[in-house]
């Protein structure tokens, strides 16, 4: 794509984004309720209010926008990132992310993990998706472990990593699968005391 497409696509007179943006973040919407394999073109043209022909002259396939989408997630993970580092210490920065994880809950009743859907989804692939999204999550992996590394849990900092993200995971999977937000509070509180405990520690 040419950098003029590219700039007209980005801005326009109204302030309303372009259409290749409205069509990115319409794959990570519809896919997050849908599903990858049930997803139309249709459906994202449709969420993105874009006639669908005008689809093909930015992505030529649905592959293509599941990248793109993959590539909103991972341009969102960043910006949290930056936000959170506005907080002066990293016991700060991780409680601030459980609390928005905990915050998400009722969207997580209907859905799940808007990430973790996709992942679980992409995973069972062997494309430049799948591959993509496994990056996004080792960015928050890598993230939350030099957290936990500056909290002084330098020899098991990745771990407890793991721990927190996979812990967030099966949450997310249990608050779907029984439709009960209460699961975040409750285990995004034991969380919040984890991590206090790792800091005071």
């Amino acid at each position: 794509m040419t950098d003029s497409v590219q700039k007209k696509s980005r801005s326009r007179a109204d302030g309303r984004p372009g259409k290749r943006e409205r069509l990115v973040a319409a794959t990570a919407r519809v896919v997050y309720r849908q599903g990858v394999e049930r997803t139309t073109l249709a459906d994202i043209a449709a969420e993105a209010d874009v006639p669908v022909g005008n689809v093909y002259y930015y992505f030529r396939t649905k592959d293509q926008l599941v990248e793109a989408a993959v590539g909103d997630h991972e341009r969102r993970l960043r910006e949290l990132i930056a936000a959170l580092a506005e907080l002066p210490t990293p016991r700060e920065r991780l409680r601030a992310l459980v609390e928005g994880w905990v915050g998400e809950r009722d969207l997580a009743v209907r859905y799940g993990c808007p990430f973790g859907t996709l992942v679980s989804e992409l995973d069972k692939r062997e494309d430049e998706p799948a591959r993509l999204a496994a990056d996004v999550m080792r960015l928050l992996l890598d993230w939350a472990g030099e957290q936990f590394r500056a909290m002084g849990r330098g020899d098991d900092a990745r771990e407890s990593a793991m721990a927190l993200v996979g812990a967030y995971q099966g949450m997310s999977l249990l608050t779907n699968t029984l439709r009960d937000p209460e699961i975040m509070v409750v285990q995004g509180a034991r969380l919040l005391e984890w991590i206090d405990g790792l800091a005071e520690g």
